[in-house]
């Protein structure tokens, strides 16, 4: 895009072409690039600044209509809609969904840099630890379930076997592909299928999935898969900033390394308009002014992104 609305509370909406947005100072570049949006459909737009190697800057936005003028899809956005069409049809085929954190992704890394990728998550890898998800009302770790199967005896049986001869059909999708269709609007985000996050835990999609714009801390940090798109990192690269909202931090200071060498991350500009999915909790600062969304448990594994190029 060449031109987007920029709106600030208290002030006359102003429309910017990137010429002139990127001839502000710096630091009015940094205070108004969350909140600009598209001159046609009102979709949350972001601002990348020209790259250094040779990307001229440039107004985009995950969130257009299908039917906007301004959306011109390249060959990532057509897979995108192919793999929210994909997620939708496993939504109404499907009694059950697994996340599989370990489907590769796309992209090919090199041999070294797989290598190298390899090692830094080795160092990143956690203990496994008890969570707090058994504590929250909205998942549910049921007795004889569709993955989970029961060893000990005298464990009850589950009692949909008895209603129906048929087995449960159970997806499996990976992250890449489930933050693809909220991207670009499937019904993942509002169905009531059941996901697991792994054999144990399974939770409502509607319940699991949120959108940084509606991330809200709860008292038992339980954790949740919040997406949405990067609008910018601080000069560190320590934080990420959501375009979807301005209340929200991600901080990635201790997995930065590995998490820029597992998505080719060389710059801050490369982050500008990424779409990404991670499994984390929300929680206030100290002042309750900004709302903390951190990885879960350090693991890269259950984070994807998606650079605004790829």
């Amino acid at each position: 895009m060449l031109d987007a609305v920029c709106r600030v509370e208290g002030q006359s909406e102003k429309t910017y072409s990137v010429f002139n947005f990127q001839r502000l100072g710096e630091q009015e570049i940094e205070a108004l690039r969350q909140q600009l949006y598209c001159p046609v459909c009102d979709g949350k737009a972001y601002f990348r600044k020209a790259s250094r190697d040779g990307k001229a800057a440039c107004f985009g936005s995950r969130y257009h209509q299908p039917d906007c003028p301004e959306f011109n899809p390249s060959a990532s956005r057509k897979q995108e809609e192919q793999d929210a069409l994909e997620v939708n049809q496993q939504l109404l085929e499907s009694d059950a969904l697994k996340i599989d954190f370990s489907m590769p992704t796309r992209r090919k890394a090199s041999p070294t840099k797989a290598k190298a990728q390899t090692e830094a998550e080795t160092k990143l890898k956690p203990e496994t630890k008890p969570t707090d998800a058994e504590k929250d009302s909205s998942v549910e770790s049921p007795k004889g379930s569709y993955l989970a199967q029961a060893e000990a005896k005298g464990e009850p049986k589950d009692d949909s076997s008895a209603e129906s001869p048929d087995e449960p059909k159970i997806a499996t999708q990976g992250l890449q592909k489930l933050l693809h269709s909220l991207l670009r609007g499937s019904d993942l985000a509002d169905s009531d299928l059941w996901i697991y996050t792994d054999d144990k835990y399974r939770w409502r999609a509607k319940n699991l999935f949120v959108n940084f714009a509606d991330a809200e801390p709860n008292e038992r940090h339980a954790p949740r898969m919040y997406w949405g798109t990067i609008s910018h990192a601080d000069k560190a690269m320590l934080w990420l900033n959501p375009a979807d909202c301005k209340d929200v931090g991600i901080p990635i200071e201790e997995v930065k390394e590995a998490l820029c060498k597992r998505f080719d991350i060389q710059d801050r500009e490369d982050l500008e308009g990424a779409g990404i999915i991670l499994f984390g909790k929300c929680f206030w600062n100290k002042d309750k002014t900004l709302k903390i969304i951190k990885l879960w448990n350090k693991d890269l594994s259950r984070l994807h992104l998606v650079k605004a190029d790829d």
